[in-house]
């Protein structure tokens, strides 16, 4: 097994890798023909003339997938700079407390107030609003089942919040990271860029 905690420090472990594994970590450069861990570059080496992006985070009601008792890697969101505006890309968001635990658990209609509250709080702390969204993709484990009261939350909600255009969006049925887990959102919004 290959773990790393990425920007959280953690060591890189490939003893348990399988030969496989290891060809493949010494053609990406990780390991050296002798199997050794090669030092990673840095950050700002590689960050030279890229296209500026910095981590969205919201704690105060979602925690960082990396500070799971099994850490996950990815980021709550991106803001990508592109010039004259931002795209804020929000991950895959379910009914996750600020612990890391799942919230409202067998309670499909709960779970996606929730879903919304921790995108309203991630675009919040960007300076974002729902009226800077332009899509979303949400995924639902049982849609057969649920898309009716997905649907009938999300119209709610967007009229609530009176928005208009609607953002694009697609349904998708989808086993979740989590069995518990019902509904998971993604979110693309665009923003003037700094704001």
């Amino acid at each position: 097994m290959i773990t790393d905690r990425g920007n959280q420090g953690g060591a890189l472990k490939w003893q348990d890798a399988t030969q496989a594994e290891r060809e493949e970590l010494k053609l990406l450069g990780i390991l050296d023909d002798a199997g050794a861990v090669q030092p990673r570059v840095a950050g700002e080496t590689l960050a030279a003339n890229r296209v500026a992006r910095t981590a969205i985070e919201a704690r105060d009601v979602l925690n960082e997938a990396y500070a799971y008792a099994k850490p996950s890697s990815f980021a709550r969101g991106l803001r990508v700079g592109l010039g004259t505006v931002d795209l804020l890309l929000i991950s895959g968001t379910a009914s996750i407390d600020e612990d890391g635990n799942t919230v409202h658990v067998g309670d499909f209609r709960a779970q996606c107030w929730r879903t919304y509250r921790n995108i309203t709080r991630l675009l919040a702390s960007e300076g974002a609003i729902w009226h800077d969204i332009v899509r979303t993709s949400c995924y639902l484990r049982d849609i057969e089942r649920d898309y009716g009261d997905f649907n009938e939350v999300r119209t709610a909600f967007f009229g609530w919040l009176a928005l208009d255009p609607l953002p694009a969006s697609t349904g998708i049925q989808a086993r979740l990271c989590r069995e518990d887990l019902l509904v998971e959102i993604e979110a693309m919004a665009v923003v003037p860029a700094g704001r």
